[in-house]
């Protein structure tokens, strides 16, 4: 965690919200990164987010299966659901994220449904 928190003071240096994240397997560093949506102009460049890319390009794997990832704030839902998706075994954070986004949007379902269902089910279909 104090790795963690040496990434979240270079994002707070560099004007962005102070959060980082370290990845770690087997007792080793494998990655690590602190925020930068600002610098970067990317909405995604959270520092879980970042972490996960550098591990994933490291380790040669999308799946970071074993990993434990340090991070300095508890993941938004956005990380949360990348955390997921990249198998991480476990997740230590600091501090609870009291101010969750709070931005809503319009959706529209179904918009070309029967061909999208296809398109996956004939992909997995392929792969299994």
């Amino acid at each position: 965690m104090k790795a963690a928190l040496a990434e979240a003071r270079k994002a707070a240096k560099a004007g962005e919200v102070p959060v980082g994240a370290v990845a770690v397997r087997d007792g080793k560093r494998i990655a690590s990164a602190h925020n930068r949506p600002i610098s970067l102009n990317d909405p995604t460049a959270h520092a879980e987010i970042l972490c996960l890319r550098r591990a994933s390009k490291k380790l040669r794997n999308y799946r970071l299966n074993g990993i434990i990832l340090y991070v300095t704030k508890e993941p938004c839902a956005m990380c949360r659901g990348a955390l997921v998706w990249a198998r991480v075994e476990r997740v230590v954070w600091g501090c609870p994220d009291i101010k969750p986004a709070n931005h809503k949007f319009k959706i529209t379902r179904g918009v070309c449904k029967a061909e999208s269902a296809r398109l996956l089910k004939g992909f997995f279909k392929h792969r299994r």
